[in-house]
Parts: C-alpha cells; sequence; structure tokens
C-alpha cells in the first residue's frame, strides 16, 4: 500500500499535540487519510529511561493503535530521557509506524539537556511533564508546549519537533525501493 493510498491512520495517544503532528505530516503524503488518537498502553515506565525503552514505548503505543481495528496505520510517539556520562541527562523522543502489512519505520530526535532541576525530580521519580510543571507552576504542560516548547521560550514548538519525528518514521514508507 502506498502513502496515498492510506485512508485511516491511529496515532496511540489522546495527547493533542501528539495527533495534530502526525495530521501535519499525514496531510503532505496521505490527503486523504483520516487521523485519530486512542490512549493505549506503551508498556514501558511512565517515564522511560534511554533511547531503547523509549523505542520500545513508541513501537508498543503504534501496535496497540493498529489493533484497535481497520486503520492502514498505527503511529506511537513517545517521550523520554537519557541519562549521560558526565551525570547530566537530556530528553529524547521517538516515533514508530507500524502499517497493517508489517511494514516499520522508526525515527527519532528531541536530544535537548535538561536543568539539573528538573533531571532530579525525574530521576526522585516524576515523569518529565509533571517536573516541568513543578518547575513554571503550570499545568498539563506536556499536552501543550512541553519541556522542549518552555526551555526554548517557545524558538521549539513541539508539535514541529514530533512532526520531525514522524516523517524519520514515513522513511521505509515514503521511499520503499531504498527499503
Amino acid at each position: 500500500m502506498t502513502l496515498a493510498a492510506v485512508r485511516r491512520v491511529v496515532v496511540g495517544s489522546s495527547n493533542p499535540v501528539k495527533i495534530n503532528a502526525v495530521r501535519a505530516v499525514l496531510a503532505r503524503v496521505a490527503p486523504d487519510a483520516v487521523v485519530e488518537g486512542h490512549a493505549v498502553p506503551s508498556s514501558v515506565r511512565d517515564q522511560p529511561v534511554g533511547d531503547d525503552e523509549t523505542i520500545r514505548g513508541a513501537e508498543a503505543r503504534a501496535r496497540g493503535a493498529l489493533a484497535l481495528g481497520d486503520a492502514d496505520l498505527g503511529v506511537g510517539i513517545e517521550g523520554g530521557v537519557v541519562e549521560q556520562a558526565d551525570g547530566a541527562m537530556r530528553t529524547c523522543a521517538w516515533a514508530a509506524v507500524v502499517s497493517r502489512d508489517g511494514r516499520r519505520g522508526v525515527g527519532g530526535s528531541l536530544a535537548m539537556p535538561l536543568p539539573a532541576v528538573v533531571a532530579e525530580a525525574v530521576r526522585g521519580g516524576l515523569e518529565l511533564g509533571h517536573a516541568m510543571d513543578r518547575l513554571t507552576g503550570a499545568h498539563d504542560t506536556k499536552r501543550g508546549a512541553g519541556a522542549v516548547g518552555i526551555l526554548t521560550a517557545g524558538l521549539v514548538d513541539r508539535q514541529q519537533a514530533y512532526e520531525t519525528l514522524v516523517a524519520y518514521a514515513l522513511a521505509p514508507f515514503l521511499t520503499p525501493e531504498h527499503w
């Protein structure tokens, strides 16, 4: 199936930032596709640590979304943190796309250092979004600007950052002749 033939895409999340990121990308390559979101489990910790665990979460969400039935593609987007050798912590985010015929793609980026106070809160058991809420005094920042938007003072838009991940994950579908 070509991307132009895709009619229904399910995102494994109810987060509007993630759903809108997938909509924005699919509008360019599968303009007739209907994109909807449904909360599905990630099968990883609420706050994944490391790229590998974060990828597993994105893939589980994509497979769970596809399993909801009658979708051509399932998409999962998962954010995590990575402990670095120097004791600092950075963000990571990964997208996974799976199709009914078993093809898959994974793409990631969004590596940004975190302030020490945020890293300590995450190490103490808080999800990154909750640590950012505590830092800013705001509520539910992960469904809006997120850490990337807050820490770059809006210079980087979280939805656009996720759009890049989704585009990377779609690479095997966009250029199947190379895969």
